[in-house]
């Protein structure tokens, strides 16, 4: 397969999975990793290649999602489920929050008292934590989405990787008992997945919406984490 024919195939593979991962791109093309990367580096106006992940080169594969227009949806359940994981904090603890409009309620009730790291990649969650006098931020940077209020980069996933992170709050569009746990941008999966990989501890924060749900950006399966927090409560997760 020439050149042309490999970027055009992998063209229509990304617009079919929105995102590939490198070895599913070596394998769709019949190439190394090596061949796919050197192709991605020649169409820079086509293909962002993000922690391993081949991505559309703007990053935003779903532009119905908007953070402004979620805000207020189940805006009840989500400052309760926020308290409830905020409560799962202990002095001292370094932990990450990711993106969405139900993680920024963790940050009113964190500790008070004792210093806590907190990582992060989102503007929302950034600017309520810059304003706790007792919170060392780490923000993570690189090239802004809008949609979401998040940024990604390569810098990024490897400031992760020089981290320990002991209790990492992530967030879902949609968990799935067979289908796993998903979100609406590909552009967050791959930091999702590196802080999953960094964190002793792993709970999902999401209001009860978001059971049965199914988006289009696998990140995880069920048995990947330890904990699960909703308006109701913190229930723990079987692992395998």
């Amino acid at each position: 397969m020439k050149k042309p024919e490999r970027i055009s195939t992998l063209e229509s593979g990304l617009k079919a999975a929105g995102v590939l991962h490198l070895k599913q791109a070596a394998s769709l093309l019949g190439v190394s990793e090596m061949t796919v990367r050197r192709d991605l580096a020649t169409r820079p106006d086509s293909f962002s290649y993000l922690g391993g992940y081949i991505l559309p080169a703007n990053g935003e594969r779903n532009p119905t999602y908007r953070l402004d227009a979620e805000i207020d949806a189940h805006a009840e359940a989500k400052a309760a489920t926020g308290k409830q994981a905020a409560a799962m904090v202990v002095t001292d603890d370094t932990i990450f929050i990711d993106c969405g409009t139900t993680t920024p309620h963790i940050v009113p009730h964190l500790p008070v008292h004792g210093t806590i790291t907190v990582i992060c990649y989102a503007m929302n969650v950034a600017n309520l934590l810059a304003a706790r006098p007792n919170v060392r931020l780490i923000l993570l940077g690189g090239l802004f989405h809008p949609s979401s209020g998040t940024f990604s980069s390569e810098e990024a996933l490897r400031s992760i990787e020089r981290l320990g992170i002991n209790h990492a709050f992530i967030s879902a569009g949609g968990i799935h008992a067979e289908h796993g746990v998903s979100c609406s941008n590909f552009h967050e999966v791959p930091i999702k997945q590196a802080v999953m990989r960094r964190a002793l501890r792993r709970t999902l924060v999401v209001d009860a919406s978001k059971l049965g749900q199914v988006k289009p950006a696998f990140f995880g399966t069920l048995d990947q984490f330890d904990a699960i927090v909703t308006e109701t409560g913190i229930g723990p997760i079987a692992r395998n």
